[in-house]
């Protein structure tokens, strides 16, 4: 490989790093530094927006480590396209101001060039640096808004609205309940999901100097009432009757989900089945466990849950 092809791919797999970083910030900017599920990642990010495939052994072999050959031109070509060029042609153009004719040696790279070499460098930097001051660390625990104590971290579930992105990303709680987020925008979404919890859309506009914030979810009665329901003796089953009568839609289904591996079907009830089972102490529906309720007009209109056994 000759010194101006060297330097040439180089940049290139620096605006490779630069670009990646606009759709994960929290991104490492040194492409040999990738593994795993960075490399995993890149391999997403090639396939659905230039329609590319690369192995994970051809990106040790070639953008890990320094190679002797450039690689093939189809894949130069795809990768410029990535980081925003025609192709391997334009980019060449484009940061060397030559495009060398086909069968001739190139030209040594002339001192003007060297210097927009070093520029150009220089501005990916600087970019790559702000980008890095400004990516910080944000911790978000969720409080029940009545009693002001942390919702259980097991059955919590978080996504994050991802700007340009189709499909929210999923956030994993710690022990403790909370959520981290590494993101450089000044402002995010997030969808809160809890069981006995009503579904909420937070969104936070985020302070430098402010890491660790408590977000306050509602409770959801319905869902508490139904689980009280099934745990208490049935004294006057009418009037019990008339209240889940009137938190159901007309429509609703209701899903039982097995218990963990019970290997059992699912089991789907419509609203009135789902009522005569409940209100009957012999039906089996005891010490229910709700997964998820979806509304429609202030009622309830899906139901997900399922038997708690008595030891988990």
């Amino acid at each position: 490989m000759h010194q101006e092809e060297k330097i040439l791919f180089s940049l290139l797999k620096r605006e490779i790093a630069a670009t990646m970083m606009r759709s994960y910030p929290g991104i490492d900017p040194e492409i040999s530094n990738w593994k795993g599920q960075n490399i995993t990642d890149f391999q997403e990010e090639l396939r659905t927006k230039v329609n590319g495939q690369l192995s994970e052994k051809w990106f040790y072999t070639h953008m890990k480590s320094e190679n002797s050959s450039l690689p093939r031109i189809d894949v130069l070509n795809m990768l410029s396209q990535y980081a925003g060029y025609f192709n391997w042609q334009d980019f060449r153009h484009k940061m060397a101001g030559t495009m060398p004719m086909e069968g001739k040696q190139a030209k040594p790279v002339s001192i003007l060039i060297k210097i927009a070499l070093l520029f150009i460098m220089v501005i990916v930097l600087l970019f790559i640096i702000i980008k890095l001051i400004n990516t910080q660390n944000y911790h978000f625990t969720f409080i029940d808004s009545d009693t002001g104590e942390p919702v259980p971290d097991a059955n919590l579930r978080v996504e994050l609205l991802m700007e340009g992105s189709e499909y929210p990303k999923r956030i994993l709680p710690d022990e403790k309940g909370s959520v981290m987020v590494r993101t450089n925008k000044n402002r995010i979404s997030m969808i809160v999901r809890a069981p006995y919890y009503l579904t909420d859309t937070v969104e936070r506009t985020l302070r430098k100097f402010k890491h660790t914030e408590q977000v306050s979810l509602n409770a959801d009665y319905y869902a508490l009432m139904i689980s009280f329901f099934s745990r208490s003796d049935v004294t006057s089953w009418e009037k019990r009757r008339k209240q889940l009568d009137g938190i159901f839609s007309e429509d609703a289904i209701i899903y039982q989900f097995p218990e963990k591996n019970a290997g059992e079907a699912m089991a789907l009830f419509n609203k009135w089945e789902f009522i005569d089972k409940i209100t009957m102490p012999s039906s089996g529906l005891r010490q229910i466990e709700i997964l998820d309720c979806r509304y429609l007009d202030g009622k309830i209109s899906v139901l997900r849950f399922r038997i708690k056994p008595d030891k988990e």
